[in-house]
C-alpha cells in the first residue's frame, strides 16, 4: 500500500501560492487500480511524480510499502552514450535484477534488433519508448504509473505490449492519469480526483468520474 501521512505540495507562482494537495491523510489499498482526474493544472502529474519520488512534499510523508514502477515508458533517464543494452544492465543493477535476464527479455520484447548494441542518442523516439517500455514490462513492480498510457510501434506491437501490460496488472496496482475518461473506465475500477488542494478517493471509479465532471461543470 502507499500511504499519505499529513500531506502538503505547494509550489511560489507570480499570483500567489498555488497548492497542489494540503494536509492529505490517505491510504491506496494495494492491488487497487486507480484513475487519477482532475481539470488541467490540478497537479496529476505532480501526484504522480510524488509517489515516484521524483517530486517531493513540502510536508508530510509518503511511505511506500511496495516497489513502485517509474511512469510507463519514461525514456528521459536514458545515458544517451551508453547502447541499449547498457542502460538496461544499469537498471537491472538498481532493482537487484539479474542483468542478462532482463537484457534477453527486454532484447525479445523491445524488438530492436543490433539497436541494443548502439547508443541510445541513435534512437528515434519511438525506438526509445519502446526500450523504455519494455524494461517497464521486465520488472515486476507492486505499482505501476501511468501518465497518458502510450502504446507505441505498428499494430501487431501496441496489441503485444498492452497485452503484456494487463498482464502485469492482474498481480500489482495501477495509478493512472488519463484525460481520456475511456481510458480510465477500461483499465480503472477506483479513482482519486484532485481538486484545489484535495484528493478524494472512490472506491468506484464511476463515481470518480461523475465528480471530476460535476468539477468542471461547475467552474465553467
Amino acid at each position: 500500500m502507499i500511504e499519505f501521512r499529513d500531506v502538503s505540495k505547494y509550489y511560489a507562482t507570480p499570483g500567489g501560492r498555488k497548492v497542489v494537495l494540503d494536509h492529505l491523510n490517505l491510504t491506496l489499498p494495494s492491488g487497487t487500480k486507480i484513475g487519477v482526474l482532475g481539470r488541467n493544472g490540478a497537479g496529476k502529474s505532480t501526484f504522480l511524480a510524488m509517489v515516484a519520488g521524483t517530486a517531493h512534499p513540502n510536508r508530510g510523508r509518503i511511505l511506500r510499502h511496495a516497489s513502485i514502477s517509474w511512469p510507463l515508458g519514461f525514456s528521459g533517464s536514458f545515458h544517451s552514450d551508453l547502447t541499449g543494452a547498457q542502460n538496461v544492465r544499469f537498471v537491472a543493477r538498481i532493482y537487484g535484477m539479474d542483468t542478462d535476464t532482463l537484457v534477453d527479455y527486454v532484447q525479445d520484447f523491445a524488438e530492436l534488433g543490433e539497436f541494443m548494441d548502439m547508443p541510445i542518442r541513435s534512437y528515434s523516439s519511438g525506438m526509445k519508448a519502446r526500450l523504455a517500455f519494455g524494461m517497464s514490462m521486465g520488472i515486476a513492480f507492486d505499482w505501476y504509473l501511468v501518465d497518458e498510457i502510450t502504446a507505441v510501434g505498428d499494430t501487431s506491437f501496441r496489441k503485444k505490449s498492452l497485452a503484456v501490460f494487463r498482464n502485469r496488472l492482474s498481480a500489482a496496482g495501477l495509478l493512472m492519469v488519463s484525460h481520456s475518461t475511456g481510458t480510465i473506465r477500461n483499465y480503472c475500477d477506483s479513482g482519486l480526483v484532485l481538486e484545489g488542494g484535495t484528493a478524494r478517493y472512490f472506491e468506484d471509479v464511476e463515481e470518480a468520474i461523475a465528480h471530476h465532471e460535476g468539477n468542471m461543470r461547475r467552474r465553467r
